[in-house]
Parts: structure tokens; C-alpha cells; sequence
């Protein structure tokens, strides 16, 4: 039986479908709070193992709210 393809996920434009429903759940929750540049941002980060809170640091920091 062929595996059925992975909806894909995004919140603001984030791109969230490579990170794990946890996360997922935690950014979809964050979003209310900052723009679609942060996270992105954030999102890219996560994907290269950053953890939330160390991509959020990092997300303010660069490009704020």
C-alpha cells in the first residue's frame, strides 16, 4: 500500500510540515503573537535542530516581532 503524501503544514507563510507534530502544534500557538518573517525564520532554524526557544532568541534578535 503506497504512503499516503504529508498535508502540507504552514502557518504565515512558514513552511512547518518537516518539523514534528509537537512543534508544530507549539508554532501554530506562537503565531498569534509574531509576523510571518519571524516565523519563518524560526521554522528554518527548528529544521536545522535548533530548539524552540533558541530559534525564537535568535528570531527576535534578527528580525523582532
Amino acid at each position: 500500500m503506497p504512503m499516503k503524501p504529508k498535508k502540507k503544514v504552514t502557518v504565515k507563510g512558514a513552511d512547518l510540515s518537516s518539523l514534528t507534530k509537537r512543534q508544530q502544534d507549539t508554532m501554530k500557538k506562537h503565531a498569534v503573537h509574531h509576523t510571518g518573517k519571524h516565523m519563518k525564520m524560526m521554522a528554518n532554524m527548528m529544521k536545522r535542530g535548533k530548539t524552540f526557544t533558541q530559534a525564537h532568541k535568535a528570531a527576535q534578535k534578527k528580525v523582532g516581532r
